[in-house]
């Protein structure tokens, strides 16, 4: 049931009054409650780190080598008990290309608490793994070989490419805040300034919100965009080096046939990797083999060849 802005601006007046109310009658309550939403929103919007690289192969739709990035993200809620599944969400699938190999990148996050609890024991270890593919093999309709090393490095990738790819198939903050304001009730509010001072009403999202059964989160948390096939555009890197064979910078040239306008062009840069993105056609994931300064970074499109050329001063 929708609420209307005047009721809505009702509730909020009164939620303040109630809030002014615990303030004067209970200043350690109240003390209490504004810590735990600072602590509750920390945790909301705390990124994902990188724990753990395994190395397998996609057999079908097309053979190739994968990379899985197991992450741990206190956004993803740990399992109710041993009994319950575990929630995990799966990141969009990303192809890079090297100058020796091409390859693809799939993040996969759990609760902290779950990889911690499975560092040290092989058997859990390899359980999450296992579970990892099994999802990304539903989610993304790959066949994977379930033959696997865990790598020396952490992540594959830049830890700045793995966030953004994760974090962003999350729901965006005027969803969030729309959840929000349909999850705040008097009845909590109301409740939790009665005897009970440890109750506190949810500014987040609500236990039964978080804690449904772990089919409808893992349903909820690991949705994925519909892939479009998209093609890796010829391109050349090269190192420009100056008289002391000391290298400068990079120059990377991308050809894009049937482009003929920048706009279609979208370009990301960081230190160590580049994405270049053409709407449904083309897509290109390089790490860069120097860090390079991505805010003196320029690019240009020549329209008469279609193609795009980026010049990436070293840092």
């Amino acid at each position: 049931m929708e609420i209307s802005s005047q009721g809505l601006l009702t509730q909020v007046t009164q939620f303040w009054n109630l809030l002014d109310d615990l303030a004067g009658s209970d200043p350690q309550g109240y003390e209490k409650f504004i810590q735990q939403q600072l602590k509750e929103g920390k945790q909301l919007c705390a990124a994902p780190e990188p724990q753990l690289c395994v190395q397998t192969r996609i057999l079908k739709p097309k053979e190739k080598i994968l990379f899985i990035n197991l992450c741990q993200w206190k956004r993803i809620p740990a399992p109710q008990s041993t009994t319950h599944l575990v929630p995990l969400t799966v990141g969009r699938a990303e192809d890079t290309s090297e100058i020796s190999d091409a390859y693809t990148v799939i993040n996969v996050a759990y609760n902290p608490d779950v990889l911690q609890a499975a560092e040290k024991d092989q058997v859990k270890k390899d359980q999450l793994i296992q579970m990892a593919m099994k999802c990304i093999e539903e989610q993304l309709q790959f066949t994977l070989s379930h033959s696997y090393h865990i790598t020396k490095f952490r992540i594959k990738g830049s830890i700045q490419r793995m966030k953004k790819n994760l974090m962003g198939i999350q729901t965006d903050s005027t969803d969030l805040r729309e959840k929000i304001r349909k999850e705040l009730t008097l009845e909590q509010i109301r409740s939790s300034t009665g005897s009970n001072s440890d109750h506190f009403p949810q500014l987040l999202l609500s236990k039964e919100q978080v804690s449904c059964k772990a089919e409808c989160l893992i349903e909820e948390i690991s949705s994925t965009e519909i892939q479009v096939e998209v093609k890796i555009p010829t391109y050349e890197l090269k190192i420009v080096k100056d008289q002391n064979e000391k290298p400068l910078k990079i120059e990377l040239k991308v050809e894009l046939p049937g482009i003929n306008s920048v706009s279609l062009c979208n370009l990301s840069v960081s230190e160590d990797d580049l994405l270049i993105e053409v709407s449904e056609k083309y897509r290109l994931h390089l790490d860069l083999p120097e860090p390079v300064d991505s805010e003196m970074t320029t690019a240009k499109f020549i329209k008469e060849k279609s193609t795009l050329m980026i010049t990436m001063p070293l840092a």
